[in-house]
């Protein structure tokens, strides 16, 4: 395949990045106390690393192996933009960022009611399952703007479902560690259902593959296996990955005595900006 760049993707990535960087240069400043950084080095760079791990895996080659050609790539695709992407989005946004996004109250409200740790887990799941149906698989590489706004969908929810582990404001507060390690490991047990149909089948269940071009000499049935073991198993991978850092972190905390330094730096900044308000 010839290099075939995304203009559409180039101009999307682009302007978030672009975006993110001249809100913390221009907004940020009227929202922190004076010698305050908008964001840390580590929240730029992890956001950095969000943007371009939706742009690595939106552009070419992954765009046209994923719709085109195999079904296995789509699954890497997406496991990249929920899991990968999402939080570090998440992670890259500083909780004055958050709290300016959700000001209006109906968003604030909103984002309260989607975040509860069970219509989080449905929401996401929810999609992930009707993502896969034949029928939308079917149509989403059939039409390139339904697959835009696919993917926008599933950005967008996993985001909600990253939130009670990684929230950066106090409004909408993280669950406990424990909490959020009873949480990750629900996240873990819908996706087999789905992995299971794609693991087992015999026969291909996507139209768009199986009639796709065979190359590298996959079949249709292998890649469609190959798709489900990606969801189980990489996926279980990447969120027991987190479970374990959670553990470890909230067992040295509990070793340590010591408060969750994020949660704390939150709430010191909002006593500041009151004082700052009253004088």
């Amino acid at each position: 395949m010839a290099w075939h760049p995304h203009p559409d993707v180039w101009i999307v990535m682009i302007g978030i990045y672009a975006g993110y960087l001249w809100t913390l240069r221009r907004v940020g400043p009227r929202h922190i106390s004076p010698g305050d950084q908008p964001a840390s080095r580590s929240q730029v760079a992890a956001f950095t690393l969000g943007v371009l791990s939706m742009w690595l895996v939106a552009d070419w080659p992954i765009h046209e192996l994923a719709e085109e050609y195999l079904f296995s790539v789509h699954m890497v695709q997406h496991l990249v933009f929920s899991l990968v992407s999402a939080p570090l989005l998440l992670l890259g946004t500083p909780g004055w960022l958050a709290r300016a996004i959700l000001s209006p109250k109906f968003l604030l409200a909103a984002m309260r009611v989607v975040t509860k740790p069970v219509i989080a887990i449905l929401l996401f799941n929810g999609y992930l399952v009707f993502s896969h149906w034949p029928s939308f698989v079917n149509l989403v590489t059939a039409n390139e703007l339904a697959h835009f706004f696919a993917h926008v969908a599933l950005v967008a929810v996993s985001l909600v479902m990253w939130w009670p582990v990684l929230s950066p404001i106090a409004e909408v507060p993280r669950l406990s560690h424990p909490g959020q390690m009873l949480y990750l490991f629900l996240q873990t047990i819908v996706p087999t259902v789905p992995a299971s149909f794609l693991t087992f089948a015999k026969v291909p269940l996507y139209e768009a593959y199986a009639s796709a071009p065979r190359i590298f000499g996959i079949s249709a049935v292998t890649d469609q296996m190959t798709a489900g073991l990606i969801m189980k198993i990489g996926g279980g991978f990447l969120l027991w990955g987190v479970i374990a850092i959670l553990f470890f972190r909230w067992s040295s905390r509990e070793t340590s005595g010591t408060p969750d330094a994020v949660d704390w730096q939150d709430i010191e900044n909002r006593l500041n900006r009151a004082e700052e308000a009253k004088a």
